[in-house]
């Protein structure tokens, strides 16, 4: 759980990351146009623990644990549930041994908060992962909302720190938002908004409604992890995904009491979590089912369904007040619940470990706790880090505890998996010397972004990995879990896709070549799904295409994937982005589709189960000795506010000239390819952009409609209308003719096209080149107009064609009669 880290013309480019603009010199040519199973669900777990993971026994109190759950159980049991807590049904067959087994397919997700809609008290998140009404539509924020909001008064968090008055919140606009004024209507606004979006959080009308304005890239507040969304990633390919139970008091306190559905208590929202993942495991086991060892593991994918890791992500791990005799029994307790691998560490610091710094929010958090106030950087506030203890660099002076090495030892001995995600570089330096000496035992990342490939919102901060930890991964047999991050990235040289979408896939690639061909470490997705963070941006679309970094670049760069493709996938992904866990799949294809190799992402569950198998040893040294690693072919990425001065500006506004197709939101005229916006007063109001002229529509089928003359706003693309419909110029009509014109009104015809006597409006329209006044049908002129064996009409057939005559009958002239003879008034 990444958590809120967004809150902290002219031809080519001098600037690295600079793009050439469309519509001037250098761009391309330009195209116009609540939980009743609780108790029930524990037991099972506990059984289920015991009967697939003998070899590792739980304790006396997790045994006493155990017996109580069963009792209380058998009573609360329903008769699935029942079913699924019977150990003969929950015992796996017999596993194949870890040395030489077959390879497993599939890709792997190691950061995954399917049940966050119980985390934080359950006062946060909207919709359920499974169930009846799991999907409504919400309030939308509506006042008295019961998600996506904070408390309206928190200045009350300072009241234990006299200090605070000297401190400048004006510096950090989203703690200035939630402190000020404007309390919890602006706090919550803030919370959701980042480079490109007002998010969904905070009032959210134009978002209640689901599967339209949520779930997205941009979600933090509303489900993205329903059963129908994983089942589907697992039909296409998903094989191996960890599950976290999550929760942080501090954010649980700050939300309304009445959105709170219990007291805020991170061990009891986990123990919530893993009861309601464990009870949908047993609703599905069909297609997935929770894995114990790393030969479960193998053979629950290798028969063809969806291996569930258990994980925990406490800020407060095992509760506030823990010592080594409750932390072993805590972890006994989890690892009966079937719990493989956690984090010592989350957001803040904590009895096991220094928290890695990455948001000014957590870090004011803890100073809420402890009022201290550092000033040797200002990773916080100007010049002031709040909270943390921390050196020149911003890096927490907080390592692994005592209490956290005997974590970290207690966690090998089980065979438990490691994960420093989170961890400041410290707490990470010395749970690797305690790895070394016990074998290079493995540990790894769940989630996070490679340092020296992000861009400075990201790479200046702690949590980031730099390719020095990577190498202790490596060395360990670790594996690395890759944010699909909403981020700006750097321009990886060696990838073959360039960086010219920020945010989107594109930018996930840079950082996965970076980690493939540079540092050659193993990857598997670490997206962090429902969990308070952005994910990967769309590629195509006006709900934030390509823009983590600022509008004007992102309108460009969305005109350069419209106009030079590669094209969209055809699926909800081109222009939703990353919005839930069933579109991990479309990530891989649109990498795919940019030309990236991912056979190392698309084996990502092998790599996983390997350093599960290490993990339960035995081991023979290190792993790998990384002495390849490649950290170079980074390009330099200018500033945002340098590459932002090399685009134009109106209205005090730099922008992309000439992107928007039209249809499209426009604030002036020159942002769109037809320099027609229908905006007013610098986008006072908003608008959008219309045509000029015929050449701004398909003008094969269509025209520009100046429905009030002078007024551009009023200018639509039509289709072009039919013969003999009303019209005052050429461009309206499918045949590009419009004649007949009386008083500036004409009808559209097509030269030519009526034969003698069919109904016309313009003299063109007949071969005779005369349309009656009266008739409105084509007349003849002459016999020439008429078929051989007809004459043209005079007096009452007047410009009819008439049939010529037999012998005996009436005439005038020769050529109406069939002989050619016209004598004394009668046909010969």
């Amino acid at each position: 759980m990444t958590s809120l880290d967004h809150l902290s013309p002219l031809g080519p480019s001098i600037l690295p990351g600079l793009p050439r603009l469309p519509g001037l010199p250098g761009a391309a040519p330009r195209r116009r146009r609540a939980s009743p199973f609780a108790t029930a669900a524990l037991a099972a777990a506990a059984l289920l623990a015991c009967a697939c993971d003998a070899a590792i026994l739980p304790s006396d109190s997790g045994q006493d644990a155990m017996s109580e759950l069963t009792l209380a159980a058998r009573s609360d049991l329903s008769a699935e549930t029942a079913a699924a807590a019977d150990p003969a049904a929950w015992a796996p067959l017999a596993a194949p041994a870890a040395s030489g087994a077959s390879p497993v397919s599939g890709f792997a997700d190691l950061h995954f908060h399917m049940m966050s809609e119980a985390a934080f008290g359950g006062g946060w998140l909207h919709g359920k992962h499974d169930g009846p009404g799991a999907l409504d539509d919400c309030d939308g924020g509506m006042p008295e909302s019961d998600h996506a909001r904070v408390r309206q008064d928190l200045s009350g968090l300072l009241d234990s720190c006299p200090q605070s008055t000297m401190l400048d919140f004006a510096s950090n606009g989203a703690l200035s938002a939630l402190l000020g004024i404007g309390g919890g209507v602006l706090g919550s606004e803030a919370i959701g908004k980042t480079e490109g979006t007002q998010g969904d959080t905070g009032l959210h009308l134009q978002r209640k409604r689901s599967s339209e304005g949520w779930p997205r890239w941009d979600t933090i507040a509303h489900q993205q992890g329903h059963v129908s969304w994983l089942r589907s990633a697992h039909d296409r390919g998903l094989s191996l995904i960890v599950m976290s139970a999550v929760s942080y008091d501090w954010l649980c306190s700050i939300l309304p009491e009445q959105n709170r559905e219990r007291a805020c208590d991170e061990m009891a929202d986990v123990d919530l979590q893993l009861q309601m993942t464990h009870a949908l495991a047993a609703r599905n086991a069909g297609w997935m089912e929770i894995a114990l060892s790393p030969a479960h593991a193998r053979q629950i994918v290798g028969a063809g369904k969806l291996a569930v890791v258990l994980s925990i992500e406490a800020s407060h791990l095992f509760g506030r007040d823990v010592d080594a005799a409750r932390m072993r029994a805590q972890l006994d307790k989890y690892h009966a619940l079937g719990v493989r691998t956690l984090q010592p560490v989350h957001q803040v610091d904590n009895a096991f470990s220094g928290a890695a710094l990455h948001n000014p929010i957590f870090q004011f958090a803890q100073y809420t706790e402890t009022c201290f106030i550092d000033t040797d950087c200002g990773a916080t506030l100007a010049g002031v880090t709040l909270g943390m203890d921390v050196d020149a660099s911003c890096n927490n002076m907080r390592g692994l505890t005592p209490l956290g090495e005997q974590l970290v030892g207690e966690m090998m001995d089980r065979g438990m998996l490691i994960d420093v995600a989170h961890m400041s570089e410290r707490g990470v330096d010395r749970v690797f010397d305690l790895a070394r000496a016990r074998d290079y035992y493995p540990m790894y990342i769940s989630h996070g972004h490679f340092r020296e490939i992000m861009g400075p919102k990201v790479a200046e901060t702690e949590k980031s990995t730099p390719a020095r930890v990577i190498r202790m991964l490596r060395q360990t047999g670790g594996i690395f879990g890759l944010r699909t991050a909403h981020d700006e990235t750097k321009q990886y040289t060696r990838s073959s896709v360039e960086n010219s979408c920020q945010g989107s896939s594109r930018s996930f690639a840079q950082a996965y070549d970076y980690g493939r061909l540079g540092l050659k470490v193993p990857m598997a997705f670490g997206a962090d799904l429902n969990g308070f963070i952005q994910q990967t941006r769309p590629r195509f679309g006006e709900d934030g295409a390509c823009s983590a970094a600022f509008q004007a670049e992102a309108d460009c760069q969305a005109w350069e994937q419209r106009e030079q493709g590669p094209g969209p996938l055809g699926t909800e992904f081109d222009e939703k982005g990353l919005a839930h866990e069933g579109m991990l799949p479309d990530l891989v294809a649109d990498l795919e589709r940019l030309g990236v190799d991912t056979t190392g992402l698309r084996s990502s569950t092998e790599s996983f189960l390997r350093m599960w198998e290490r993990a339960a040893g035995p081991r023979a040294g290190m792993a790998d000795p990384a002495t390849d690693m490649d950290e170079s072919g980074v390009a330099p990425l200018a500033t945002a506010e340098e590459r932002e001065l090399a685009y134009p500006t109106k209205c005090g506004a730099a922008y992309c000239p000439g992107f928007q197709e039209l249809g499209g939101s426009c604030r002036f005229n020159e942002e769109c390819e037809s320099g027609q916006c229908t905006a007013v007063a610098c986008n006072a109001i908003p608008g959008r952009c219309v045509c000029n002229d015929d050449a701004d529509c398909d003008d094969s089928v269509a025209y520009c409609a100046l429905k009030t003359p002078g007024i551009g706003g009023d200018n639509e693309c039509v289709p072009d209308k039919g013969d003999h419909a009303v019209c005052t110029r050429d461009g309206q009509c499918a045949s590009g003719r419009c004649g007949g014109f009386i008083a500036g009104t004409g009808w559209c015809y097509t030269p030519g096209s009526k034969a003698i006597g069919q109904g016309c409006r313009v003299n063109e329209e007949c071969p005779s080149n005369r349309c009656g006044d009266l008739t409105q049908t084509c007349l003849c002129r002459n016999d020439a107009h008429c078929g051989a064996n007809q004459f043209c009409g005079w007096g009452t057939n007047e410009g009819e064609c008439v049939n010529k005559r037999g012998r005996g009958a009436a005439c005038t002239k020769d050529n109406q009669c069939q002989s050619g003879n016209c004598r004394f008034l009668f046909c010969r």
